[in-house]
């Protein structure tokens, strides 16, 4: 295949091997319990199996979630027509530091480009961000905005129609997380009050292995097994801070396929841009003491959205550079 682009090339120790561990103890949750009113120990069972997944691995996946399959198979069939143009077509939508939304090929993850093609776009329009990680008040905010192709022409509608589902079901899933802790099942809309689309990631696949989780007890690397029409969902940063390390957030990556391309369709369910993220108090107390400083979501997104278009001088800002020292 020639020469790799240096770029690409992962440290030594963050490398893939390439055979590895199937991810035997990854929780799979059947949510057919949400749309039975009157079975209330189904759903207590179900309260607990959310808690016990979020805190062994911050990885499951969910089945009977209420999604229409055909709305994934839609969704699958649009994009494999929008990506299989020339890069000159795609790059008519291309995202730039202006233009943050849309099509791009060039991302960078901790300083390491992906070898990823990506479409990115969000619920609500205009969503207003901070206009760099500096910025602190309201003037120094810039609005967000799609940008759509013209092929294909059911592209747009397709998006539209899939994100809907994906917010029902993530919101559907924040209250079960809520209930697991011990919260009102509401406790946390308040955070996602205008969100513009991570608390929770729900992840649709087209089957095509690659998916890796690091497991927390050992540090070894676990492939997540393919479940038809089943979605997998990632706990993301945000709860591990809200939890105070209750619930986990744990590193994950996806492994080339040599031999197949490989599809997947990412819902990110993100705070408010003015949401000031911190341990919740109803979790906190003297024997445990919060563990992470404050911080305001709506910079530090600014702050990681900068790595994503070129190499920076030190790694992108983590979660963990709030972590409290004990």
């Amino acid at each position: 295949m020639g020469e790799v682009d240096p770029a690409f090339i992962q440290e030594p120790e963050h490398r893939p091997r390439i055979s590895c561990i199937e991810g035997e103890g990854i929780a799979i949750i059947d949510l057919s319990p949400l749309h039975s009113p009157n079975g209330v120990s189904a759903f207590e069972g179900l309260v607990k199996e959310i808690g016990n997944a979020c805190k062994d691995w911050g990885f499951f996946q969910v089945i009977n979630h209420g999604v229409p399959l055909e709305k994934h198979q839609k969704i699958e069939k649009t994009s494999k027509r929008f990506f299989a143009q020339s890069l000159e077509e795609k790059r008519k939508v291309k995202k730039t530091e202006k233009l943050v939304l849309g099509y791009y090929d060039s991302e960078y993850t901790k300083n390491v480009r992906d070898w990823k093609e990506v479409f990115d776009f969000i619920i609500e329009e205009p969503t207003l961000f901070p206009n760099s990680h500096e910025a602190s008040n309201d003037k120094e905010l810039v609005g967000w905005t799609n940008q759509w192709p013209e092929y294909p022409p059911e592209f747009r509608e397709t998006c539209q129609e899939y994100i809907q589902e994906m917010e029902k079901l993530a919101f559907k899933l924040m209250e079960l997380v809520a209930l697991s802790l011990g919260l009102p099942a509401d406790r946390f809309n308040g955070f996602l009050k205008d969100q513009d689309s991570g608390a929770v990631t729900i992840l649709g696949e087209d089957g095509v292995p690659g998916l890796e989780v690091k497991r927390r007890k050992n540090g070894e690397w676990v492939r997540v097994k393919h479940i038809p029409d089943a979605y997998i969902i990632n706990i993301g940063d945000k709860i591990k801070v809200w939890s105070n390390d209750e619930y986990e957030s744990v590193e994950h990556r996806v492994m080339v396929n040599s031999e197949k391309e490989r599809y997947s369709y990412p819902f990110f369910l993100l705070p408010a841009l003015s949401t000031v993220v911190e341990p919740l108090e109803e979790l906190t107390n003297e024997q445990n003491p919060a563990k992470y400083r404050a911080y305001n979501w709506g910079e530090f997104i600014s702050n990681r959205n900068q790595s994503n278009y070129q190499k920076q001088k030190v790694e992108n800002l983590q979660i963990s550079d709030f972590k409290i020292s004990e």
